[in-house]
């Protein structure tokens, strides 16, 4: 059975990734090099949470029924990578010593060289504004350099440190575990400051989702705000296109800089193309420099960037405002059907499975109560969360939630138990910390969209992220359930995890102080977050922030309110034309006689013959057009050309979409 799930873990985890990066990502679209790349970045992410949970059931197995590991251990005996070997248990279940150490030497070390090497360098190519590889190239090195300089200095400040007063030997592989530990370390610093945010505000959305009004208050206040983002990335647009416009009229074709020219210009939508192309032509200017073009080019595809996720972000918006002033009508509805204002079409099992009669019943009476069960549940996980990580430290008694559980568990010979549970509490950490990265304003370029709408840039970030948050939240865990001998200074018997990734104690100080006391740190920021005392410091400094108290934040809500119900008056009237062409196009296609040479007569004869629906073709597709309803992704998809459209293709035209890669991330080059 052991080998059972160890199997449907590793598929299982492959098949998560895979389904999440076809929901946000777009395969067809983006470029192979980033595709795989994520996907070995999320698939070895979600492998170690699938994966641990089996480590720590196997070495709890081995304490309790092959050898018993739980002598003292002195402080003194401890090294910088891990304690001393146990000897080989004998133990009724053999499974291979060599499969765990193996696995998670692959999986650590691929995603450790993605977070720190081989993913930044991809963001800052695909960043870069030079028009040649070398020059993206060195960008992306210097770009690099000065980040990861800072970081080089301050090892090389604590090797020194070590060599001199620890009287450690420096061989490659303590310069390989004092690396490991810093990378867990600061991805330990990172964890904290995200847990204590997110275990307070996941429980209190969760609840909050459950109250109707409040919702559709948040949804009108988030309408304003981004709708003040897409004004200011349009403003920033029209401005790159006022300096293309002076550069368009200085440099002619035969200038050598012409082709640069044109790289930035076919960069732009065909909208903002056209729009380009009808201003008025300056005076005379001078030419430009590569240098002014290197740095508008850069400046281009952020903008563009930043555009596409506004308007990505405020359609999504728009679509749940929508939906949620539905359910606000269908409460009231006496029939108990929902009713949509705006019908989409939906698959055939959707319609069998979930029908309006069972729609109703869900949106406006069983969902709320479902919401507010799963915010108590996701509460008391937090409260055990905080506990655990202010007592994991104290040994003798056991105070930590999790380390009781475990133990209790393992002295039953229940392993399903600790398989499940280990499993559940990771996956919960992981969502608090990671859904709180993407929340962040200073992040906010960054973004995940569903239906295929997220770009290169921000798949780069996802992954980047999950393999520097997760080898430090899982050896965080296994402090919390006491399978850290150098956090309890016991001599146990550690899982292999622990022995490969190492332990987060590169300095005395760090072991002794950072490592301890720091996670206690997460009960103050959680105090700080249940009485909002952030936002209400952003609110008073001019961001703007949701305070249900604050004269701005009513503002904001009415300026969102009016917003959506002119989006709305738009959107029927599109819906309404279209409705009209279709009947019309109906109606007269009946009358139009056949005409075997070609030519055109009837009441519209100077209307092209593709504009008719043929009597004999009476499948959906005829129509497709006009009974698709309306959807502002529609004026993205005008707005950014090809970059945006869905994946609605041939097979055929995917099979080339995969075989050559399209104009994307390396588009210039």
């Amino acid at each position: 059975m052991y080998y059972t799930l160890f199997i449907i873990e590793i598929i299982s985890a492959l098949i998560l990734a895979a389904t999440l990066l076809y929901r946000y990502g777009d395969c067809y679209r983006n470029h192979i090099i980033v595709t795989v790349s994520v996907l070995t970045a999320w698939y070895f992410s979600f492998l170690i949470m699938f994966i641990l949970p089996l480590d720590i059931a196997w070495t709890v197995y081995r304490t309790h029924q092959c050898l018993n590991t739980s002598t003292p251990l002195d402080a003194t005996t401890l090294s910088l990578s891990s304690t001393t070997a146990a000897p080989a248990p004998q133990c009724p279940i053999s499974w291979p010593d060599e499969v765990f150490p193996n696995l998670w030497r692959v999986v650590y070390w691929t995603s450790q060289c993605l977070t720190w090497l081989i993913m930044p360098m991809m963001q800052s190519y695909s960043k870069a504004g030079d028009f040649t590889v070398k020059g993206k190239l060195k960008s992306a090195l210097v770009d690099n350099a000065i980040y990861y300089g800072s970081y080089l200095f301050i090892c090389g400040i604590l090797l020194i440190y070590l060599a001199f007063t620890s009287g450690v030997t420096l061989d490659r592989f303590k310069i390989k575990a004092i690396a490991s530990s810093a990378s867990n370390t600061w991805g330990l610093f990172l964890l904290i400051l995200l847990l204590g945010y997110a275990l307070v505000e996941v429980p209190r959305n969760l609840w909050n989702n459950s109250k109707k009004n409040y919702t559709l208050t948040y949804c009108y206040f988030k309408i304003a705000k981004l709708s003040t983002d897409k004004f200011e990335a349009e403003e920033t647009i029209d401005d790159i296109l006022e300096s293309l416009n002076c550069i368009t009229a200085a440099v002619d074709s035969g200038h050598p800089l012409y082709r640069h020219v044109e790289t930035i210009v076919q960069k732009l939508p065909v909208q903002l193309r056209d729009k380009l192309g009808s201003r008025a032509p300056p005076e005379r200017t001078p030419p430009p420099s590569l240098k002014s073009l290197i740095n508008l080019h850069k400046k281009t595809i952020k903008a563009l960037h930043v555009l596409q996720r506004t308007e990505t972000q405020y359609t999504i918006m728009l679509e749940r405002t929508y939906h949620l002033e539905d359910i606000a009508a269908n409460c009231r509805s006496p029939d108990h059907r929902f009713q949509h204002t705006f019908q989409m079409a939906r698959p055939k099992v959707q319609r069998i499975f979930y029908p309006p009669l069972v729609e109703w019943y869900w949106e406006c009476f069983l969902k709320q109560y479902f919401l507010k069960t799963m915010a108590v549940v996701t509460g008391i996980l937090s409260i055990m969360v905080v506990w655990s990580e202010v007592t994991f430290f104290n040994k003798e008694p056991v105070l930590s939630i999790f380390a009781n559980i475990v133990s209790a568990a393992g002295k039953k010979f229940n392993y399903i138990a600790i398989v499940t549970i280990s499993t559940l509490i990771i996956c919960y950490i992981f969502y608090c910390a990671y859904s709180t990265v993407l929340k962040i304003r200073v992040l906010n370029l960054y973004y995940l969209a569903p239906h295929h709408q997220t770009n290169e840039y921000s798949l780069i970030f996802s992954g980047m992220m999950v393999c520097r948050l997760t080898p430090a939240m899982c050896l965080n865990f296994l402090g919390l359930i006491h399978l850290d001998s150098h956090i309890i200074t016991q001599r146990i018997m550690e899982t292999y995890y622990t022995q490969i990734m190492g332990h987060m104690d590169v300095l005395r100080i760090i072991a002794e102080g950072f490592n301890i006391y720091f996670p206690m740190l997460v009960i103050l920021l959680c105090l700080a977050t249940y009485f909002s005392l952030g936002s209400r410091l952003l609110s008073l400094c001019g961001f703007q922030q949701f305070v249900g108290d604050d004269e701005f934040t009513t503002d904001l809500v009415d300026e969102g309110r009016e917003l959506v119900k002119r989006e709305k008056r738009r959107r029927q009237r599109l819906e309404e034309s279209t409705t009209r062409r279709r009947d019309y196009s109906e109606r007269f296609t009946a009358y139009r006689p056949r005409d075997t040479d070609g030519a055109r007569t009837g009441l519209l004869h100077d209307i092209g013959s593709d504009h008719y629906a043929s009597p004999e073709r009476t499948d959906i597709h005829s129509y497709q057009r006009a009974e698709l309803p309306y959807n502002r992704q529609d004026d993205i998809d005008r707005r950014f050309g090809e970059s945006t459209l869905p994946t609605v293709r041939t097979e055929e035209r995917r099979r080339d979409r995969l075989t050559i890669p399209p104009k994307g991330l390396f588009d210039d080059v």
